[in-house]
């Protein structure tokens, strides 16, 4: 038996610019994503709302509307994706220009190998108001999952493999929409998180550690500020000085656009660590809680005890 907590499965810097393939919004947007060798006078396909309807397509991959609310183990949510491969050095985009796409998830794994990428939101010319550069020892073992917010339209999220051609990746972007359709929830978990947990205020230079028992198989992450912006780390250690995963992050705002992911923690002796790489001037606030924990086993804890309501859009606790 799983208990399963929020409802995400879930970021940047290119070195070149991409052609984009824009649409028109309809009921709801969906763009297609592209790459930096891709024709920019071949058309797109027609956007469809349908789940059925997002499959790959040579050259180009499509941000998916369809799903809800993702209370999973995230190797589990790539069963219902269509992924785009990223080769070594490569980039993908996907844009949107409708407000009514108010967030995406970004979901990143390998076959095994190991995982080197920047990801950035594009919000108009020259303006990245977020980015995030990610390191996973094993992206099989250890996905990537993570929320971005994309308020006020114009939006386009793009993902650059560092990695060597040897490296391949695979990306896909779902999006929540503001009518509640796509991957609903994404809001709600981040609201109900910030809500229920405990904060951790973690002033410009400091480190915040969290260690985590053997029965937490994930742990979800989420860092905010109080409108300035935000300049975090954000590593797992499974013992001294050996990470497994690395999360260098920015953001213009961390009130309007919060950084929400979901961290793999399989096996025993996880540290996640929160470093404020910012000036004492910029202090932030952490707030890390178990994701999916598996009753019963050794170093489980009561207060672990919650689930998602995928009715209510919330946590509630089996044991209050």
């Amino acid at each position: 038996m799983k208990i399963v907590r929020s409802a995400v499965s879930a970021l940047g810097l290119a070195s070149t610019a991409s052609a984009f393939f824009v649409q028109q919004p309809q009921t709801a947007t969906v763009l297609h994503s592209s790459s930096y060798f891709g024709s920019p006078n071949e058309p797109p396909p027609e956007p469809q709302i349908t789940a059925a309807a997002f499959a790959n397509q040579a050259g180009a991959g499509q941000l998916r509307t369809s799903g809800g609310p993702r209370g999973d183990k995230v190797e589990n949510i790539w069963d219902s994706l269509s992924p785009v491969t990223v080769q070594g050095g490569s980039l993908r985009t996907w844009s949107f220009t409708t407000h009514t796409v108010e967030r995406v998830q970004v979901l990143m794994k390998t076959e095994g190998r190991p995982l080197n990428a920047n990801i950035e939101l594009w919000h108009g010319p020259d303006n990245t108001p977020q980015k995030v550069a990610v390191y996973l020892e094993d992206g099989n073992l250890r996905p990537f999952s993570a929320v971005i917010e994309t308020p006020r339209g114009h939006n386009a999220v793009a993902i650059y493999n560092t990695g060597h051609l040897e490296f391949p990746l695979s990306a896909c972007v779902e999006a929540e929409l503001s009518n509640g359709g796509g991957a609903a929830g994404l809001g709600a978990a981040t609201k109900s998180l910030s809500e229920m947990s405990t904060s951790k205020t973690v002033q410009g230079g400091a480190i915040h550690t969290i260690p985590f028992a053997p029965a937490v198989e994930s742990v979800a992450l989420l860092l905010k500020t109080d409108g300035r912006p935000l300049n975090a780390r954000i590593e797992l250690l499974q013992g001294p000085n050996n990470n497994k995963q690395i999360m260098e992050i920015y953001t213009e705002d961390g009130l309007e656009r919060p950084f929400y992911a979901v961290i793999e923690t399989p096996g025993v002796g996880n540290v996640v660590r929160v470093v404020n790489t910012a000036t004492v001037e910029f202090p932030l606030t952490a707030s890390v809680e178990p994701y999916l924990v598996t009753p019963g086993a050794e170093g489980y804890a009561s207060e672990y005890d919650r689930g998602w309501d995928e009715s209510a859009n919330s946590f509630y606790f089996l044991n209050p």
